[in-house]
């Protein structure tokens, strides 16, 4: 299995611009404590929420080949579970729906990044001190953070956790992420 060092150099060398790469680390932090919470293998799943969208640099126009691009950029790299999930995080735009908890957790925590971090940014605390409640109220707004897909972030419940436990999982590791040092020169 690819170490995570490799995982940034594959990211690096695709042109992932910085913000596509501050996503990636979110969704890395996110899956990692899904990972601890539902006793799963926790560097296979960091993994995967850091490359997920490997390929986003070179299917933003074609929304149909995302995830599959990542997935054969990664094939001998990553077990074929990792491989699946991947698919299936854009399994509504490239017909690869989620089957396994592994893939409904890796659409609900990368897409949760989004929403998470359009609220830290309108609060003058960012992350501290943010609550489930908050975020929840933000997903009834349509108008806020319109690109985010409020039904991949409910897919939490087929991942095994109610909402309000995963929205909590998803700010604390962000939270702790964003105290961790800059990774772009990593």
């Amino acid at each position: 299995m690819l170490k995570r060092d490799e995982a940034l150099k594959l990211l690096a060398d695709q042109g992932t611009p910085a913000p596509l790469l501050q996503h990636a680390l979110a969704a890395e932090a996110i899956m990692r404590a899904l990972a601890r919470r539902f006793g799963e293998d926790e560097a296979l799943w960091g993994l995967t929420g850091l490359l997920h969208d490997l390929d986003y640099p070179s299917t933003a126009e074609a929304p149909e080949r995302h995830g599959l691009e990542s997935a054969e950029l990664l094939s001998g790299k990553l077990p074929e579970e990792a491989l699946a999930a991947i698919r299936a995080h854009n399994g509504e735009m490239n017909g690869t729906m989620p089957q396994s908890r592994f893939d409904y957790a890796l659409r609900c925590g990368e897409t949760v990044t989004g929403l998470i971090g359009a609220a830290a940014r309108m609060r003058p605390t960012g992350l501290e001190g943010m609550e489930p409640k908050s975020i929840r109220k933000k997903m009834k707004d349509k108008a806020f953070a319109a690109s985010v897909n409020r039904d991949n972030i409910r897919q939490c419940a087929d991942a095994g956790l109610e909402l309000d436990e995963f929205l909590a999982l998803a700010i604390e590791a962000m939270r702790a992420r964003a105290a961790e040092p800059d990774l772009r020169n990593s």
